[in-house]
């Protein structure tokens, strides 16, 4: 006789460790942009409330990704945010969602400053982040955003 195993569906996106760096590096941008925190303070307590029993992220790897990603968009905002205005006709940066904000300078920042990852990758983990942090109109917006400044940059 076997046991009979119940079979979940699995979110794929957010099983995968760098996946959950991103969502950690919103997590910080949000405590940089909202608490009005230093990214270095940032970075030295975010990892303090980190679950132990989540090994999804638990690789130093992992957490330099997660680290580098929100460090890079707070270091370079002032570069990023004309891009996304630039894509966002009629949109200001400030009127946005912060959330969608975050994800946007995220993503920008990765299209600028990690070349090795498709843009089709930086596009659709940003509209995993949506779905995760904002709601359905959130992931259009940040969906037609990204396109328009992929095209703009020239990214395939």
């Amino acid at each position: 006789m076997t046991a009979k195993v119940e079979r979940r569906p699995v979110d794929r996106a957010g099983r995968e460790p760098r996946h959950r760096a991103r969502e950690a590096a919103v997590q910080m941008l949000y405590q940089w942009e909202i608490g009005r925190a230093s990214m270095s303070d940032v970075v030295e307590t975010f990892w303090l409330h980190d679950d132990p029993g989540d090994t999804a992220i638990a690789t130093d790897d992992h957490r330099t990704f997660a680290e580098t990603l929100a460090a890079g968009v707070a270091d370079t905002v002032a570069s990023l945010d004309p891009v996304i205005v630039e894509a966002a006709e009629n949109w200001r940066i400030e009127r946005m969602n912060v959330m969608d904000r975050l994800i946007l300078r995220l993503a920008v920042y990765e299209f600028l400053h990690q070349p090795a990852t498709p843009s089709r990758v930086i596009i659709n983990e940003a509209l995993e982040l949506a779905r995760t942090f904002s709601d359905a109109d959130s992931v259009r917006f940040v969906n037609g955003i990204l396109d328009a400044v992929r095209r703009r940059l020239g990214r395939e």
